[in-house]
């Protein structure tokens, strides 16, 4: 990827780890369906009104946001609130990585080299370490059974969506990133409001209306305006225009970034094994992403010699 490309994936990756913070503290007075509701009601408007609407086949757009939005967010917002720790989340999440690869290179006829294969198992080492080494504030043998299989589902969802995310562009090439999370959010906001009233109820919804605080409001802006707009606009654009290896494993730094944010925010401590394991993550994402630049180079080095 170009230098910009670099920056622009690295400055998701912060955006998307202390996500997970925001999403803890706006769970603690929010109910978490009614706070996606609240993300991606931000998200259409006002932006539909000067965003076009991206030239995508329906079904599409459809599939997209039910996947990417409804179904990786409520899983999220409802795993959180029920106990799974930020920083843990933000790991576990990133089973999206291993989802994404394995579903475009059975629906997609991705190619996957020894070297992705090398380097995932670096990273999924990477990632048991972290999860055993467990969070000072909360073990992972104390967490729900339920909290840790809705964030994997969380994962399967966002994996999806990545995928579909290359179909599109394969069908409606030239769309619009910005116009595509605006426009997919339109069922996602309307799902998360049905599900809301539904199964969380009008008490607790009139509730969190009367106590909404700044904390409150800092979570619906940052998640709609940061992370969904700016985050998903941004990512999509990668996928669209870079193989699906050179862009998801990315997201593997977003796990370090959430266990420091929640260290530093909640004071949910690192032990050193975690230490260790987030090393380990970032040596499968450079061997998954820098090891056929470093063959090149030896390979000129000895052409020159």
């Amino acid at each position: 990827m170009r230098g910009k490309d670099w920056f622009l994936a690295l400055c998701v990756v912060v955006i998307w780890g202390v996500n997970f913070v925001v999403i803890k503290v706006g769970v603690a007075e929010i109910p978490p369906l009614m706070l996606g509701a609240l993300r991606f009601l931000l998200v259409v408007f006002p932006a539909a009104f000067f965003v076009p609407r991206p030239k995508i086949p329906f079904r599409l757009l459809f599939l997209y946001g039910l996947t990417i939005s409804f179904g990786q967010f409520a899983f999220l917002f409802c795993a959180i609130k029920v106990g799974m720790p930020a920083g843990l989340a933000s790991l576990v999440l990133q089973a999206q990585a291993f989802f994404t690869l394995l579903l475009c290179a059975i629906f997609m006829q991705e190619p996957l080299r020894l070297r992705h294969f090398c380097g995932m198992l670096i990273a999924a080492l990477g990632i048991i370490l972290i999860a055993r080494g467990g969070l000072s504030t909360q073990s992972l043998g104390h967490l729900s059974l339920l909290g840790f299989v809705l964030t994997l589902l969380a994962a399967l969802c966002w994996a999806t969506g990545n995928m579909l995310n290359k179909i599109i562009a394969r069908e409606a090439p030239g769309s619009s990133p910005l116009g595509l999370v605006v426009w997919s959010a339109f069922l996602p906001m309307l799902a998360f409001c049905a599900a809301s009233v539904l199964l969380e109820g009008q008490q607790q919804i009139a509730s969190a209306i009367l106590h909404f605080s700044w904390r409150s409001f800092f979570s619906v802006i940052y998640l709609s305006g940061a992370s969904s707009l700016l985050g998903y606009s941004v990512w999509s654009s990668l996928m669209a225009r870079y193989e699906t290896w050179r862009v998801a494993p990315l997201s593997l730094l977003v796990p370090v970034v959430g266990l420091i944010a929640a260290w530093l925010l909640l004071d949910e401590k690192l032990a050193w094994i975690q230490i260790l394991g987030a090393l380990l993550v970032m040596l499968g994402l450079m061997v998954n992403l820098f090891l056929p630049a470093v063959r090149q180079w030896m390979h000129n080095r000895r052409a020159v010699q």
